[in-house]
């Protein structure tokens, strides 16, 4: 069994720099929100979904009740299902989730979403009675997820590298890269922010903790500086002996993404709130795992076996999107498929409007069916890497 995604019926809000605008928000309660609202304006009742997904990577108060716990908040009291978590690839995770629940026939009409906050993550101690003292053990849940891989070693900067120095990636390539990816997102703002409105508030209104009143407005992302040629080249790289500058790679941030799953195109199109509407169809799901301490080349065995799955090749695909944590990703990934990387992320990518890690995958794979649908249809391939060398892959095809 096929699924597919109803044309419209998916939705982020603004993605903002950590410690910004969205900072002060649980980030489960502001997901919940958003979904609200989201549902309420695309005429979706809530009592029409059978399953849910959500997906979170850091940990928020109350946390442990997860996706029951999001879907009463959003208006489903009666709505259960799982809570998930692959690092970056939760958002691709998600759909893959949904679409195999569907597949198994026990669900019809699934929702889907994620929120996260990097902003003031959690500091957990663990209790270890079998230390001297019974001194426990401590963690920074986000900076030390980001600095310290317990199996390889080191931190996601040094699988950047690695990659960068197998592959023989230099600082003024990936520099290359910043800029131009700068310039595509800057095409996603042409038009008082045509393209981001297909699928994000023009006017976001954001809420006080407490969800009573608004305290701000934003009018697309938050955080993002202008790229500027000559300050990125007077960088020098992180690593004394290394290439990957402070611009080489993403920043995290905070923000929410949702999207409506389903069984048939006849569902997809009753759901849709766009009359004759795109029929986006969910085609093949690949993953993959690279070498310990090589992170960004993971995505390319993902997308490889994605490929593989629909019958593909890479000459099939119309739109490349990718999460893309440093430039060095997206060189890596096109030198293996005999891609220039400047056909890639249109529009936008999370090397410029940043990682809330989980909402990640999925609002890139929103821009990717809105680029296809302004192509007038194709496959497009999403691919990102996560946490543990892993990465996972989607086509779509927009019809």
């Amino acid at each position: 069994m096929t699924a597919f995604i109803p044309y419209g019926a998916y939705w982020s809000t603004p993605f903002a720099r950590w410690q910004g605008d969205l900072s002060h928000l649980h980030a489960m309660e502001f997901a919940a929100h958003v979904t609200r609202k989201a549902l309420a304006e695309r005429n979706i009742a809530a009592e029409q979904f059978d399953f849910a997904a959500y997906g979170m990577t850091v940990l928020q108060k109350d946390c442990f009740y997860g996706t029951p716990w999001f879907t009463a908040m959003a208006g489903a009291e009666r709505l259960a299902g799982p809570t998930i978590n692959q690092a970056c690839a939760t958002g691709a995770r998600l759909l893959s989730t949904a679409a195999g629940e569907i597949a198994l026939g026990g669900a019809a009409t699934a929702l889907v979403v994620s929120g996260d906050r990097t902003s003031n993550g959690p500091h957990v101690y663990y209790p270890a009675p079998s230390n001297p003292g019974g001194t426990g053990s401590a963690e920074d849940w986000v900076l030390g997820s980001f600095n310290h891989d317990p199996w390889a070693k080191g931190s996601m900067l040094d699988t950047a590298e690695n990659v960068a120095h197998r592959e023989g990636i230099d600082t003024a390539e990936q520099h290359e890269v910043v800029l131009y990816r700068s310039e595509q997102y800057q095409k996603a703002l042409d038009y008082d922010r045509a393209f981001q409105k297909l699928f994000m508030d023009g006017d976001f209104e954001v809420p006080d903790a407490r969800f009573r009143k608004t305290v701000k407005v934003l009018h697309g992302d938050s955080g993002i500086y202008p790229s500027d040629a000559a300050k990125i080249a007077a960088l020098r790289p992180v690593r004394p002996d290394g290439s990957v500058t402070f611009a080489g790679q993403t920043h995290p941030a905070d923000g929410s993404a949702g999207m409506v799953v389903v069984s048939s195109a006849e569902r997809a199109a009753e759901l849709s709130p766009v009359s004759d509407a795109a029929r986006i169809e969910i085609v093949s799901f690949g993953q993959g795992r690279e070498d310990k301490g090589f992170m960004p080349a993971a995505p390319i065995e993902a997308s490889a076996k994605a490929l593989a799955q629909a019958g593909l090749s890479i000459g099939d695909i119309s739109v490349i999107k990718s999460h893309n944590p440093f430039a060095v990703n997206d060189i890596a990934f096109a030198r293996a498929f005999g891609l220039d990387w400047k056909d890639m992320n249109n529009y936008g990518c999370s090397l410029i409007w940043g990682h809330p890690q989980g909402p990640t995958g999925l609002r890139a794979i929103i821009e990717m069916i809105e680029e296809l649908v302004l192509k007038g249809g194709g496959y497009g391939l999403f691919q990102g890497c996560a946490a543990g060398d892993s990465a996972l892959a989607t086509i779509i095809k927009v019809s």
